[in-house]
């Protein structure tokens, strides 16, 4: 299974999403001729499932598993097959029998890849094991709201509490266990953070306050006090996480700094101040009125949410490809990287101003959708130019750090 080959076709879902993506932007400018509901789900379900998932798979299989079995190429490609469906039928129907077809199956695959990586995978750190794990055990919670969804709109509809919080629970431990606990295994990986008191102390934590953390979207749809509270008490954990995460990586950070090229070391300083954010507009949320302020505002949740998703998540990624030896250190790939944390900055910075328009009730910023939506074309075009150096690289030596 060639690492190259399937971080291209990761890429390549990555930039059909993001170009989705620009799509809806300009719908609010001019005729998309699709259904905006529908396209939605289609990019949310690609960024997330070819994009994110299928890299992560990636990545794992080709660091963890020392033995590349056929089934994990197979599965790869048959993964693969279920996002293209959903990158068809979604835009087209919304969710129906097809898209639900093919949903459904990318969670089975799911399941059998849990397995295969439980059974087969390889790790001289019992550290990382344990992120490794914990990462996948937080994918299969997270399904089970996507199993809750039948019921909840065959017995209370898609405007019940049990609907809307069947969706936060799946896409919170998806965002905040399964993806980043995955990131951070390999980032871990790479770094060789060995098992100490102070990892099993950042561990049990960071557990703890991801599973306490769910209270807020809970909150969202079924409002009550001890929800605010146990979400305060997450938050609060999540600092003592962050501090705890920095103490563990900074010995090893001058060797990041002396051993790898600038511009990884870059991605990675941008991957961890957008983590450091994450965490700090999380803890905001013990205030009850800016967690109300941000659930209303649209502006404010988007931004988050493509905060964790390109910043933190994306970020990472990012500097994990630049780090194998799949890319050739040419311009189009500076200009790749920059052209998009230029366009993530610039498009974060405009829904946060433009959310905090609307908050104080003075209305729409002049040209609001147009510059969101220049600004957004950075975003595919910094894909492109890095899914065109990885492809035209010629450079086809093995990552050093792989699990032997």
């Amino acid at each position: 299974m060639m690492l190259k080959k399937l971080t291209i076709v990761c890429l390549i879902n990555f930039l059909i999403a993001a170009l989705m993506g620009l799509a809806l932007r300009y719908s609010f400018i001019g005729d998309i001729h699709v259904n905006y509901r529908f396209l939605t789900h289609a990019h949310s379900h690609v960024a997330m499932l070819g994009w994110v998932y299928l890299m992560l798979y990636a990545l794992l299989v080709y660091y963890f598993i020392p033995v590349k079995h056929q089934v994990f190429n197979f599965l790869f490609w048959l993964t693969e097959i279920s996002v293209i469906g959903m990158m068809i039928s979604f835009p087209i129907q919304g969710y129906a029998t097809i898209s639900i077809t093919f949903s459904t199956l990318h969670i089975f695959c799911s399941y059998y890849f849990v397995y295969l990586i439980w059974r087969h995978h390889k790790t001289k750190s019992t550290a990382t094991s344990r992120l490794l794990k914990t990462s996948l055990l937080f994918m299969l919670m997270s399904t089970l709201g996507v199993w809750c969804l039948g019921p909840a709109v065959s017995m209370l509809g898609q405007a019940s509490a049990f609907y809307q919080i069947a969706i936060q629970f799946f896409l919170h431990f998806q965002f905040n266990g399964w993806f980043l606990i995955a990131v951070i295994a390999v980032f871990f990986h790479f770094l060789n953070i060995p098992d100490s008191k102070l990892f099993r102390a950042f561990f049990a934590l960071l557990i703890l306050s991801t599973l306490l953390t769910l209270a807020l979207p809970v909150q969202w749809h079924a409002p009550h006090v001890v929800l605010l509270w146990i979400n305060g008490f997450g938050v609060f954990l999540q600092v003592f996480v962050l501090f705890l995460f920095f103490k563990l990586i900074k010995p090893k950070l001058q060797w990041l700094k002396l051993k790898q090229s600038k511009l990884v070391f870059y991605t990675y300083g941008f991957a961890l101040l957008c983590f450091s954010l994450k965490i700090g507009l999380q803890s905001l949320s013990v205030f009850p009125e800016f967690a109300a302020v941000v659930y209303k505002h649209h502006n404010f949740v988007v931004g988050f949410i493509h905060l964790v998703m390109l910043g933190v998540i994306s970020g990472f990624l990012f500097s994990f490809i630049l780090q194998s030896q799949l890319v050739q250190y040419t311009k189009s790939l500076y200009i790749g990287i920059y052209i998009f944390i230029i366009g993530f900055l610039l498009t974060e910075l405009l829904l946060v101003i433009q959310g905090a328009k609307f908050y104080f009730g003075y209305g729409i910023l002049s040209q609001y959708y147009l510059l969101l939506f220049l600004f957004s074309i950075l975003l595919p075009l910094g894909i492109a130019f890095l899914l065109f150096n990885i492809i035209t690289c010629k450079n086809h030596a093995t990552e050093t750090t792989k699990t032997t």
